[in-house]
C-alpha cells in the first residue's frame, strides 16, 4: 500500500509506519528473549558464553549499521523527492556493498576470535561456549548484514507492512527452530531434537536470517514493495554511492565503535563479580531489548517520514514528527519501568534458577529501565538525525557518555574501591542518561534541519 508521508495527519502517518515496525522489532526481541530462555536451560556458563560473543558481534555490527544508517537518509530522501531511479540504485548498492564488507570482516575476525574471547573471560567453559556459538554465527555474517538491509529498504519506501512480515515470520521460525536444534529431547513435548546445544541456537538464527534475505529480495525484485530493484544491479558497484554509504553514517559508526568497545571492557570489568554477573548482563540486555525495539520501531517509522519530508523541504512537519516520537517513546518506557520496579526478580527468574544471577539481574534491570525512561525521549528526537543524515550527535554523545562517564565510573567502582554490584549497575544507567542529555542538546541546536543528502 502506497502512502504519501509528506501529507496528512502526522500521528496517523507515524502509527502507519511505526506500528508494523514495532511489531516486527518486538518479534525479533521476543525471539532474543526466548533464545536466552532456552540457553538458560543449559547453564549459566552457556548464557555467559553467548553474551560474550554477542558483545563481539555487536562490535562487528558497526559496519553494517554505518551503511544501513546512510541508506536510510539516502533512500527516504530520494523517494520523497520522487527520484525513484536513485532510490533503486541506493537499495541495490546497500545490499551488495554490505555483503562485500561482511566477507572482508569475517576473514579478518575469524583467526583472532579465540584471543578476543579470552581477553573478556578466562573461564574455560565460557570460552568454549562462546567459540562454538561464535564461529557458526560468524560464518553467516554476509547473510546477517544483508537481512537488515531488506527491512531498511522497505521502511524507507513506505512499506512497513512488508518489513513487519519479514521480521515476524523469521522471528517465529527462529523460535520454533531453537529447541529443535538445541536439545536432544525437545522440552515440554518430549520428541527427539538435534542436541546441538549453543551451536543449535546459532544455526537457528542463521537459517532465519537466510529466509529473511530471500523474502526481502522477493518483495524488492518482484516490485511488490512500492519500488522494483534489478537483480543485475546487485552485481555491480557504484563508487559515488558506496562512498556516501560509508561517509554519511560514519559518525554513527564511530558512536557504535565507542559504545561496543566500552561494552567489551565493561563486560570484562563485570567479570570481576563472577560468571553469574556476566550471565545477568546477558539476560538483562535481552530484556531491555524489548523497550529498545519499541524505540527502534518508532525511530524507523519516524526516520522514514522525516527523510521524505526533508526531501520535500517540509521542515516543520519533520520537526513535529520527531517531537511526537519522543513523547510516545518516553511514555511507553515509563510504564515499563513501573512494571520492572515491582517484578524484577520474577522477570529474571523466568530465564534462570540461579539465585545469584537473579540477584544481579534484578538490580541491573531496575537501573537500566530507570535510565531508559529519559534516554527514550532523546532517542525519539534523534529520529531527526536518521532521516536527515546528520549523525555527528551520536558519535559525540557516545564518546562522552562511555569514555568520560561510564568507563571511569566502572573502573573506580569495581577495580579501585571494589564496591558492590549495585554501584556498577548505576554506572551503566548514568552513561545512558548522559548520552540522552547530549543528543537532546544537539536536536535543539537544529543543524539537522539544514541537511540534505540527495540532489534536487
Amino acid at each position: 500500500m502506497k502512502r504519501d508521508l509528506t501529507k496528512g495527519n502526522i500521528f496517523s502517518n507515524l502509527m502507519f509506519m511505526s506500528i508494523p515496525a514495532i511489531l516486527g522489532h518486538l518479534a525479533k526481541s521476543f525471539y532474543d528473549i526466548v533464545d536466552m530462555f532456552w540457553i538458560g536451560r543449559i547453564s549459566p556458563s552457556a548464557v555467559a558464553g553467548v553474551t560474550v560473543f554477542s558483545s563481539i558481534l555487536f562490535f562487528i555490527w558497526v559496519l553494517s549499521s554505518v551503511i544501513g544508517t546512510s541508506s536510510v537518509s539516502m533512500i527516504s530522501q530520494s523517494f520523497g523527492a520522487k527520484n525513484e531511479k536513485r532510490a533503486k540504485e541506493v537499495i541495490e548498492q546497500a545490499i551488495s556493498f554490505k555483503v562485500l564488507v561482511a566477507i572482508f570482516t569475517m576473514a579478518v575476525v575469524w583467526p583472532f576470535l579465540p584471543r578476543i574471547i579470552e581477553f573478556i573471560s578466562d573461564d574455560p567453559t565460557v570460552i568454549s561456549n562462546a567459540l562454538s556459538y561464535g564461529y557458526v554465527r560468524l560464518a553467516f555474517l554476509p547473510i546477517l548484514f544483508a537481512a537488515a538491509t531488506m527491512n531498511t529498504a522497505l521502511m524507507c519506501v513506505g512499506n512497513s507492512q512488508k518489513a513487519m512480515t519479514i521480521m515476524i515470520s523469521t522471528a517465529l521460525l527462529n523460535i520454533v527452530l531453537d529447541p529443535i536444534m538445541m536439545f536432544e529431547t525437545i522440552p515440554f513435548i518430549g520428541i527427539s531434537g538435534l542436541g546441538l546445544g549453543v551451536v543449535g541456537a546459532a544455526w537457528a538464527t542463521n537459517i532465519a536470517n537466510l529466509v529473511a534475505v530471500s523474502l526481502g529480495l522477493f518483495f524488492l525484485i518482484s516490485g511488490r514493495a512500492n519500488i522494483k530493484i534489478r537483480f543485475r544491479g546487485l552485481f555491480r558497484l557504484i563508487p559515488e554511492i558506496d562512498k556516501k554509504l560509508l561517509t554519511i553514517g560514519a559518525p554513527l559508526g564511530l558512536e557504535m565503535l565507542s559504545r561496543e568497545g566500552a561494552n567489551l571492557i565493561a563486560i570484562k570489568i563485570m567479570a570481576l563479580y563472577g560468571t553469574s554477573a556476566i550471565a545477568s548482563v546477558g539476560v538483562t540486555f535481552r530484556l531491555i531489548g524489548l523497550s529498545f525495539m519499541i524505540m527502534m520501531g518508532l525511530g524507523d517509522g519516524a526516520g522514514a517520514i522525516i527523510g521524505q519530508n526533508l526531501g520535500k523541504r517540509q521542515i516543520k512537519r519533520a520537526e513535529d514528527t520527531a517531537k511526537l516520537t519522543a513523547k510516545i517513546s518516553a511514555s511507553i518506557n515509563a510504564i515499563v519501568f513501573i512494571f520492572v520496579l515491582f517484578f524484577a526478580k520474577n522477570i529474571i527468574g523466568v530465564f534462570t534458577d540461579s539465585a545469584e544471577v537473579i540477584y544481579y539481574g534484578s538490580i541491573l534491570i531496575k537501573a537500566m529501565t530507570f535510565s531508559m525512561m529519559f534516554f527514550s525521549y532523546s532517542f525519539g528526537l534523534s529520529s531527526a538525525f536518521f532521516g536527515s543524515g546528520y549523525n555527528k550527535p551520536f558519535m559525540v554523545a557516545s564518546v562522552i557518555s562511555r569514555w568520560a562517564v561510564q568507563m571511569p565510573a566502572l573502573f573506580m567502582v569495581a577495580v579501585v574501591f571494589e564496591l558492590p554490584f549495585v554501584a556498577a549497575a548505576i554506572a551503566f544507567a548514568v552513561a545512558e542518561l548522559s548520552e540522552g542529555i547530549i543528543m537532546t542538546a544537539f536536536y535543539y541546536k537544529g543543524k539537522w534541519k539544514e541537511m540534505q543528502v540527495v540532489a534536487h
